[in-house]
């Protein structure tokens, strides 16, 4: 993914790209955190009343609409970005200086926390199982299947730290694909019109989708599962050649409003399509149902990942002391937040409050102790410099680029 001729062209787009860092940083933020909305509503997701561990009797359709579409584009988004900051660190770096970083900043977060983050999950569900009166589908579950001698224990989950897990993988065959020559990808991609691009680009991404079901879930298994490579890897792959290509998100700035009516367009055939109460396992579609589905997803991602990145440069391409803090305290969020959102919702469960006031009150205490605990306990710490790097006084332009 890397040649002589990139190095150039990223010391010939350095300055500009510099000057962008801020939206980009900005939407990292914004699609991580939205990681603490999107769990919060999957306890009231009816889809998933009998998945999920702390769903809740309150349930809501609107909720299906508007999680499993910001589903689609949140996590692809975050990729993107993150191949972003990868060439950026390959060209500031290298090779060996980036893969240094990423392990510091991913691979050792990733190793530190995952069991810490399994450990409390683990504790407030048996706390749960003991404690709580209106049980979900799946707490009644595993109370049943802990009252039962011999039930094998499940499958090993990454979790939501999954991202960190593969975004360790894609940084690890950068470093193996920079031995190829890539000059003349290099050469079409830069030189690509968007129309083919919108056409084209979500077409590489059904070979992946073809592998899982529907709505993707999300690549949690300790093996490397290959569709996540065929998808949330094109999408790392997307966001490195942008790095060298100084106005590929300008060209779609024409485009922008009509991509994200266009995206509501499909997601309309898309939820009709899928599963309004999912099972394990799940029921494969049938043709033509399947390839619908999948041609939907393979858009919606693509449009409204570009829809994202042309509105965040125009909206929070900015530098506030308020930003931030936003900025670096919530990769500690996401971290944290769903043995911090789990604990919480299962206090709500045998609450008779509407589904609005559940919802904000799990929402609302998962950040306020997230930020207080990185304001106290990481922000100036060793956890802090592990995650974000160490603070010091840089340029103005340059403060988000030093942390990368």
């Amino acid at each position: 993914m890397y040649s002589t001729e990139h190095s150039h062209a990223n010391k010939m787009v350095r300055p500009y790209e510099i000057e962008r860092l801020h939206y980009l940083d900005n939407l990292r933020a914004l699609a991580m955190i939205g990681g603490v909305f999107f769990h919060a509503m999957l306890a009231y997701s009816p889809a998933l009343h009998n998945l999920w561990l702390t769903a809740d009797r309150e349930q809501s359709v609107f909720i299906d609409i508007v999680a499993w579409f910001s589903h689609l584009f949140r996590m692809p988004l975050f990729f993107v970005i993150a191949g972003f900051f990868v060439a950026y660190l390959v060209s500031k770096r290298g090779m060996r200086g980036m893969l240094f970083n990423r392990t510091k900043r991913v691979l050792l977060p990733f190793i530190i926390f995952l069991p810490l983050c399994l450990w409390a999950i683990v504790a407030s569900l048996m706390s749960a199982v003991a404690t709580v009166e209106y049980k979900s589908p799946f707490l009644q579950m595993v109370a049943q299947a802990m009252a039962t001698p011999g039930t094998p224990p499940p499958p090993f989950s990454t979790m939501h730290l999954w991202f960190l897990y593969n975004l360790m993988f894609f940084c690890v065959l950068t470093w193996v694909f920079s031995y190829i020559n890539w000059s003349r990808l290099y050469k079409l991609f830069s030189a690509i019109k968007p129309l083919p691009f919108v056409l084209l680009f979500p077409l590489l991404l059904i070979p992946g989708l073809l592998l899982v079901e529907s709505p993707f879930p999300a690549p949690d298994k300790l093996l490397p599962q290959l569709w996540a490579f065929g998808f949330f890897g094109l999408f790392f792959a997307l966001g490195y050649w942008i790095f060298s290509t100084q106005d590929f998100i300008d060209r779609f700035q024409p485009y922008c409003i009509a991509l994200f009516v266009a995206s509501l367009i499909l997601y309309a055939a898309y939820y009709f399509y899928i599963p309004k109460e999912f099972t394990f396992p799940s029921t494969p579609f049938e043709f033509p149902q399947n390839i619908i589905v999948k041609l939907c997803e393979a858009y919606i991602s693509v449009w409204m990942t570009l829809v994202c990145l042309v509105a965040g440069k125009r909206y929070v391409n900015s530098h506030s002391r308020t930003m931030r803090f936003f900025s670096d305290s919530s990769y500690w969020i996401y971290i944290i937040h769903l043995p911090l959102l789990f604990a919480v919702q299962y206090q709500l469960m045998d609450k008779d409050w509407g589904l609005l006031a559940k919802y904000s009150a799990s929402v609302g205490i998962t950040l306020l102790i997230g930020a207080v605990s990185y304001l106290l306990l990481v922000r100036w710490t060793p956890i802090g410099w592990m995650l974000n790097g160490r603070k010091r006084a840089v340029n103005k332009t340059e403060t988000v680029a030093m942390k990368q």
